[in-house]
């Protein structure tokens, strides 16, 4: 018997109400002046307001705090492309995250379009309706033309989870573990096996971090991802493709200080681990099982740190610490796009909250454990009331730093008290 099957599918249907999200107003509609506020007459008032002023969106419609998180299905979780419909579940809970983690709102929009400039005339036309867009398992190439040229288009945050997600956690986690073992990020020797979506955004964001360009190593599904190569290649690939005689994985970690994997699993075995250098870090982010089995790996290696996408195990590399938190910040703030700076921003706030003694709360979400800055704990945990204090006024700061804030804040004290009041319910 599958047992994660029943009661995974028994949690999506139970009390006969089938999904996981729903809306839920947020004015009284109980008596008929309350109906002829809410619509006819009463709403063409704000209508018009809108029709001459468009900033009066954020003040008369929920638009502000509105996310849309939209796929077409191609590249859902680990499973591939199983159409936009199949993707409908992790598209409502993405929305189940964004609320509980950031009460912000959220409509799922599953796309039956594969065509890349479609999809993109498609988001592009619902620009009215969000105060952002969470693009979501879509599959590369196509994920980066439809992101950027949804940033250049629109004037809301535009946001590819599968790309900059993975990225932003395991930057966080990256910066802490080479404070851990005492090496330079402009030293070390990176390995990256895969080449999808979230490998050219963590492999761009490892080297905004610090580490040197030419210390990067890339593989795809056909190795080594070299210079003058043909087979696969594409522009994404070629900004890091390398002068080597490198064609192997087992080549590549050869002395490596560092593997990220965004692969297979099982692709890596103890004698490749062995040929590492002192002090390991592996990212073995296949799911739901890694590049290389937990409990091999530390039997492998006793100096060995290693996160993977699993909440079982330590040093999970969760999106949830990511999305919710940045959009808040980015919401807040009415920023026109989700920049570089804001996402690095966001990579080091949570390395920041690793460092810091972990509050009771932590420790009854995760059956008593305890945790400390170390080898197993070098990123956060996802239900730390204190995320989104650290984070979403990271981002928010940034944006307004760089101009993107349409309203930048300036009390980022009070600011910081009304995200705690904001999400106190949730933590009580």
């Amino acid at each position: 018997m599958d047992v994660l099957k029943e009661k995974a599918l028994k949690y999506h249907s139970m009390d006969g109400v089938p999904g996981k999200i729903s809306v839920v107003p947020t004015k009284p509609c109980q008596t008929a002046d309350d109906l002829s506020l809410a619509y006819t007459p009463g709403v063409a008032k704000p209508v018009l307001e809108i029709e001459s002023n468009p900033e009066d969106a954020y003040k008369y419609t929920s638009k502000g705090n509105l996310v849309a998180v939209i796929s077409n299905g191609t590249a859902i979780l680990g499973l591939g492309d199983r159409g936009a419909l199949a993707s409908k579940p992790v598209m409502e809970g993405k929305g189940v995250l964004f609320k509980r983690f950031a009460d912000i709102d959220v409509f799922d929009i599953e796309l039956n379009e594969k065509d890349p400039e479609k999809v993109i005339q498609i988001v592009k036309a619902m620009e009215p309706t969000f105060g952002g867009v969470n693009l979501e398992d879509i599959k590369g190439p196509e994920c980066f033309e439809i992101e950027q040229r949804l940033i250049e288009m629109c004037n809301i945050p535009i946001f590819h989870d599968d790309q900059h997600g993975t990225a932003i956690i395991s930057t966080a986690g990256l910066m802490n573990a080479m404070e851990i073992v005492g090496k330079k990020l402009s030293d070390i020797k990176v390995v990256v096996n895969g080449a999808g979506a979230a490998g050219i955004s963590c492999s761009k964001m490892f080297v905004a971090a610090g580490v040197a360009p030419q210390n990067l190593i890339m593989l795809d599904s056909k190795g080594v991802i070299y210079k003058g190569r043909q087979a696969g290649m594409t522009k994404e690939k070629e900004e890091f493709a390398r002068e080597t005689g490198m064609r192997t994985l087992a080549e590549a970690m050869e002395g490596a200080d560092v593997l990220m994997g965004l692969s297979v699993a099982d692709c890596v075995t103890p004698e490749m681990l062995l040929s590492m250098a002192k002090d390991p870090v592996v990212f073995a982010m296949s799911n739901p099982n890694p590049e290389i089995a937990y409990d091999l790996a530390v039997a492998t290696r006793s100096d060995l740190i290693m996160a993977t996408g699993r909440s079982d195990f330590p040093n999970q590399i969760n999106n949830v610490l990511g999305f919710p938190f940045i959009f808040r910040g980015a919401l807040d703030v009415r920023a026109s796009r989700i920049s570089e700076g804001m996402k690095m921003a966001a990579a080091k706030a949570l390395a920041s909250l690793a460092k810091e003694p972990v509050p009771e709360v932590v420790r009854k979400a995760y059956g008593g454990k305890d945790f400390t800055f170390g080898r197993n704990y070098i990123v956060p945990k996802p239900f730390d009331p204190r995320v989104i204090e650290y984070e979403a006024v990271a981002v928010a700061k940034a944006a307004c730093e760089e101009g993107l804030a349409l309203h930048p804040i300036t009390d980022w004290e009070g600011y910081r008290q009304s995200l705690v009041e904001r999400m106190a319910h949730y933590w009580n």
